[in-house]
């Protein structure tokens, strides 16, 4: 039976000039891997709603899982709230658990629970929420699109509350084998192998040090056995 797949999409103007420099999706890849769930695609999106709710609507039919990371805080240009509920056709306002979670964290902090912080507890219906240990402000899961923060210190937290919730499949192994040649001289051995391992992936990813030509070539599979019998089998071939 094949893994559940999923897609990832990346939401802010920040991430598109330059300013901020995502690592929520190199963390929720090694989360998914560990769990056994492929993921398929990434996507990064302006800060404009027809984008986001054009890119939910996609990536939520295509794929069993969509986590998005970014856009869900109190000022003005969060809006993916808003997007997701527009992407589903539901309703969304101050949902009253959502709202008893800042309101204990405020009053705990000693800050006003203001109206811009409010926002925060704005909630989809029929949406279920993610935990937030860090700020507490709550991320929600509608339908298969889990919707969490951009601040990776909560991204990851919200990350390790939904993949407990989740099925998952067969874990992805990797094996890699350091080869001092150039891609070229490489490229018809790595054709064949891939031939005849069709069920794994293979890749070959170059490098240069001190002038001198290399790769990484690395066999990806949920089968143990079946990359270590790859793995030998390209060395033997390599003269290695």
């Amino acid at each position: 039976m094949p893994n559940p797949t999923a897609a990832m999409l990346v939401i802010g103007d920040e991430i598109l000039s330059g300013r901020t420099r995502d690592s929520n999706m190199y963390f929720l890849a090694g989360e998914l891997n560990k769990l056994g769930v492929d993921l398929k695609e990434v996507r990064v999106v302006s800060d404009e709603a027809d984008a986001i709710v054009a890119a939910v609507t996609d990536l939520s039919n295509g794929y069993d899982h969509v986590f998005t990371s970014g856009g869900i805080g109190p000022t003005h240009d969060d809006i993916t709230a808003d997007c997701i509920a527009r992407a589903f056709g539901a309703a969304i306002d101050v949902r009253a658990d959502a709202h008893a979670i800042l309101e204990e964290h405020y009053a705990k902090t000693g800050a006003e629970l203001n109206e811009a912080r409010l926002r925060m507890a704005r909630i989809p219906d029929g949406a279920t929420l993610i935990d937030n240990p860090v700020s507490r402000a709550p991320g929600f899961t509608l339908n298969n699109v889990h919707v969490m923060a951009g601040v990776p210190a909560v991204f990851q937290a919200m990350v390790a509350t939904v993949l407990a919730t989740l099925a998952g499949g067969q874990p992805l192994l990797s094996q890699t084998l350091r080869v001092d040649r150039g891609e070229g001289e490489i490229a018809a051995i790595l054709s064949a192998l891939a031939e005849k391992y069709s069920d794994l992936s293979i890749g070959c990813y170059p490098f240069q040090i001190n002038g001198a030509f290399g790769a990484n070539v690395v066999v990806r599979g949920t089968e143990g056995a079946r990359l270590d019998a790859a793995m030998t089998e390209l060395a033997r071939d390599l003269g290695l």
